[in-house]
């Protein structure tokens, strides 16, 4: 009984993740609340690795869904294998966008983790950039420099990967909020700003979720482990739908109601814990 309630919690926990990892409204920071309101009966060590791993099921999701855009190579019985020149110079600027993050989480990952990932933090991140939202969107832009994603450069690449750094700074900033934030700051389309904050989160999660398991081992019980799996698929699952929503959605719509939502959220996060 007692395995049956918390694979019930990691479905939960994966459902959350799978929607608050692709809308910019910050999975850490839903993740790091809802564990303040639901405990997952298990070590702090697999709790760590928990929080970053289950970000796999909804990164598979990425994967699958935009293959083609992301898969540099392709073949035909004429030609054999060819590789895409286009697509290999996009992961260039993927890469080059996830430099900043990477160093930062490499080198101050527990520091981060000990001093920063805590409700209070994440409410205020909530409220802060969903303010940036409100007041970027408000601006009158009828037109984009970059509407395709070929036409995004190095420079805006490396813009955008300053803004990742924020947000793997800060939880409950959004690693996708503070990279669309960034990349609308710069004059990049809506449509371009999300799918390539889609395809940073790949290399991002999984050098996060590689870096967990070097630090902490895989040393866990079968609870954890079946924790974990059913968390990851429930992730994917929620993910493709969320973000076949998403792509929809801002063709028509800005993202200042995601910013509405953060600032609510963040308030009603601070006066929980001020009132607890």
């Amino acid at each position: 009984m007692e395995m049956f309630v918390e694979i019930l919690k990691g479905i939960l926990f994966g459902v959350v993740e799978g929607i608050t990892e692709w809308l910019p409204i910050s999975s850490t920071g839903h993740m790091i609340i809802l564990e303040d309101l639901i405990t997952l009966n298990v070590s702090d060590d697999f709790w760590n690795l928990f929080l970053v791993v289950i970000q796999l099921g909804a990164i598979m999701a990425v994967v699958v869904l935009m293959f083609k855009k992301i898969w540099p190579f392709r073949y035909s019985k004429d030609k054999g294998v060819q590789v895409k020149l286009s697509t290999l110079n996009l992961w260039g600027k993927i890469l080059v966008a996830c430099i900043p993050a990477a160093i930062v989480g490499i080198l101050f990952d527990d520091i981060l983790e000990k001093y920063l990932y805590n409700s209070i933090v994440v409410a205020l991140m909530l409220i802060i950039f969903g303010v940036g939202f409100i007041v970027i969107e408000n601006r009158k832009r009828t037109s984009f420099r970059v509407s395709t994603l070929k036409a995004l450069s190095y420079k805006d690449a490396v813009y955008i990967g300053l803004f990742q750094l924020i947000a793997a700074i800060f939880p409950g900033t959004s690693r996708s909020g503070a990279t669309i934030l960034g990349a609308l700051l710069i004059g990049i389309d809506r449509t371009v700003a999300t799918e390539f904050t889609f395809f940073l989160a790949i290399p991002v999660m999984f050098g996060a979720s590689l870096l967990k398991v070097i630090k902490i081992g895989l040393s866990f019980s079968l609870m954890e482990y079946m924790i974990l799996l059913v968390g990851m698929i429930s992730a994917f699952v929620v993910s493709v739908i969320v973000i076949r929503f998403l792509l929809s959605y801002i063709k028509k719509h800005d993202f200042k109601i995601f910013g509405y939502y953060r600032i609510i959220l963040g308030i009603v996060v601070l006066l929980y814990f001020w009132l607890a």
